[in-house]
């Protein structure tokens, strides 16, 4: 049993967007984490082989993130509902929020989660046009909807989720998870490069989960290891970034990095606890 976290299969708007835009970079990207070349299926738009290359992978579920304000491109939740319901129980979808729509993003929330499909919300504040800190204070009002109804929350703090370094200072989820105790925050990218330092706010702060996604094969991810084998083995969360990463060598080369005993909580018992899904 596999649920990846982060997946964005090649349908509908998603290949109109920035992680569709470029096979050469996407390419570029692979090899960056020591990969011959992204999924087959990826470079082919080919939904069908993908559904093929999860089951070789062993990934029984994809964990949809929506998009919304990014600067890229967004995808509407009701597209993204449609995506779940077309694959007949292979994805589950995490609603986009835009950070700079309150109203909007109350209503989605009412709307997508609490009286729809979907398992949680996405939020990137970063990815904005104008990039906004995760913990500005302007976004606690939504912060405050999810927490009364103790949605969990992935945001992208790590990796290029903003124009520099220090939109994913580990300062920013610490904050987070201090305000909001009753959320449980999941860390797209995994605060990378940061990454000893976001494996101890981990430690401080109980309510945060990392999903290194490609970071799991960059400089530092040895912290994240070591953490696994000490505190952090209920919170660690595979993903593998596709259309980025091959879905297959993703898988392998994760399970290389733990023991037997860790990874099924990694693979998905971490993922389905955070979510709420009764496996």
């Amino acid at each position: 049993m596999i649920i990846d976290f982060r997946l964005r299969p090649p349908v509908g708007t998603f290949l109109k967007l920035g992680i569709y835009a470029s096979d050469e970079r996407n390419k570029q990207l692979a090899h960056t984490y020591g990969f011959d070349a992204p999924a087959p299926s990826a470079l082919q738009r080919s939904p069908k082989l993908m559904l093929q290359e999860m089951d070789q992978a062993g990934i029984n579920l994809g964990v949809i993130p929506g998009r919304m304000g990014h600067f890229k491109g967004s995808i509407t939740n009701d597209e993204l509902i449609k995506i779940v319901e077309n694959f007949n129980g292979r994805f589950i979808g995490l609603a986009g929020l835009n950070p700079l729509d309150y109203v909007q993003s109350i209503e989605e929330i009412d709307r997508t989660v609490l009286h729809g499909p979907l398992k949680g919300v996405c939020i990137e504040p970063a990815a904005l046009p104008e990039p906004l800190y995760a913990h500005d204070k302007s976004l606690y009002p939504i912060y405050a909807e999810c927490e009364r109804y103790e949605l969990p929350v992935l945001v992208m703090i790590g990796g290029g989720s903003g124009p520099d370094i220090t939109y994913s200072n580990p300062q920013i989820i610490c904050q987070l998870a201090k305000d909001f105790p009753k959320i449980n925050f999941i860390v797209a990218h995994g605060g990378w490069p940061w990454v000893q330092e976001t494996v101890g706010a981990c430690f401080l702060q109980k309510n945060i989960y990392l999903s290194p996604d490609v970071h799991m094969f960059s400089p530092g991810a040895q912290d994240y290891v070591a953490a696994v084998h000490s505190y952090l083995a209920d919170r660690l969360i595979f993903a593998s970034a596709y259309p980025f990463l091959p879905l297959i060598e993703s898988v392998a080369r994760f399970k290389a990095l733990f023991t037997e005993k860790e990874l099924p909580k990694l693979l998905y018992k971490n993922a389905a606890a955070v979510l709420k899904l009764n496996i």
